[in-house]
């Protein structure tokens, strides 16, 4: 059955890659079994998070990164790319606006390009709980990279960093001074700076911002920002130790593109191919792969207790103790403690 499931998928079987992916995103048995079945053929795609504030152009970059990567002369080494689009949920309805597949409607004839949405559901992060899932999938089905473009909420989208083998934070001008653009967790979790919209007033101001506080962070002696810490709880701690004494450094490098036009992709692509070339060879790779996988048993095991704990405890004991938190009778903590306390 794992066979015939790769075969389909590998031979370009949208419709069977689409239903999967559903029955994935909903946690059905069905998906949770062809996750199962795919998941040692995974473990080969780049995957790359693009990130920003919104209204920065991530979905049009997006768009003409997926454009530029397919246009190799040679069939055979022509990449397939997925695209993964994560649009937030609405605190209210529960809906969402999935509105990168009418951005992307350039992608929409080419069939070595997957392009699949999907709602936060909640999540925080950036990132929607099945994401990793995903990403798995897409993989599996013979996608050399995957795209994943974040919702873009603001400064705190640090999950993309322990997902993404290489992170791309796009900035743009107009969108606030300059000191937006170096707000710490923007150049620790970045491996390419992208100042995205080139053309509009102000573009060369974030760019020399940028590239002044990386000069700071490097300079001897200063602290110089990393994903290390979010790769240090790897399972692996005598691999980590070992990759991280002998890897070379990577600085990020800052580029200026207008999506719109096509602009400034040639150097984008390169810094890609050089950021993918420094993980094989420092061994960063192995790193960000146990991340990644850190980070789906993570979320999992967070979710699987809290839904077997809310099936044992009794509907009455809730209702009662929260009925004690409402009359402040007991402070939240107490309540927690009491509820897991009648759980065990």
């Amino acid at each position: 059955m794992a066979k015939q499931l790769i075969n389909t998928l590998t031979g370009g079987d949208k419709l069977t890659l689409s239903r999967v992916l559903t029955q994935v995103e909903n946690n059905t048995a069905a998906g949770n079994a062809a996750l199962e079945e795919l998941f040692p053929h995974t473990g080969n795609a780049h995957l790359i998070g693009i990130t920003g504030a919104p209204g920065c152009g991530k979905s049009t970059l997006v768009n003409c990164l997926a454009l530029n990567l397919r246009q190799s002369q040679n069939v055979q080494t022509k990449p397939r790319v997925g695209i993964i689009a994560v649009d937030p949920t609405s605190p209210f309805t529960g809906g969402a606006l999935l509105g990168d597949r009418v951005r992307m409607r350039d992608l929409s004839g080419d069939e070595g390009i997957f392009i699949r949405s999907m709602a936060t559901r909640g999540a925080l992060g950036g990132l929607a709980h099945t994401t990793a899932a995903f990403t798995q999938v897409l993989d599996a089905a013979g996608y050399n990279i995957i795209l994943i473009e974040t919702v873009g909420a603001g400064q705190s989208e640090v999950e993309i960093a322990r997902l993404a083998h290489t992170v791309i934070v796009v900035e743009a001008p107009g969108m606030g001074d300059d000191i937006q653009a170096i707000k710490a967790g923007i150049l620790e979790i970045a491996d390419i700076l992208v100042v995205n919209k080139a053309d509009k007033p102000g573009a060369e101001n974030n760019a020399r911002a940028l590239r002044a506080m990386l000069e700071m962070a490097n300079s001897p002696g200063s602290y110089a920002p990393s994903r290390k810490h979010l790769l240090s709880s790897s399972p692996n701690k005598s691999v980590v130790a070992d990759k991280q004494n002998n890897e070379e450094k990577w600085t990020p490098p800052v580029l200026t593109t207008v999506a719109t036009e096509g602009k400034g992709f040639d150097e984008l692509l390169q810094a890609i191919k050089d950021h993918h070339n420094y993980l094989k060879s420092s061994g960063e790779w192995e790193l960000r792969e146990q991340a990644n996988l850190q980070l789906e048993f993570e979320t999992l095991i967070r979710d699987t207790l809290a839904v077997r704990w809310n099936e044992k405890l009794p509907p009455s004991v809730y209702e009662s103790t929260m009925r004690d938190l409402y009359k402040r009778k007991i402070a939240p903590h107490t309540a927690v403690e009491k509820l897991l306390a009648y759980n065990k």
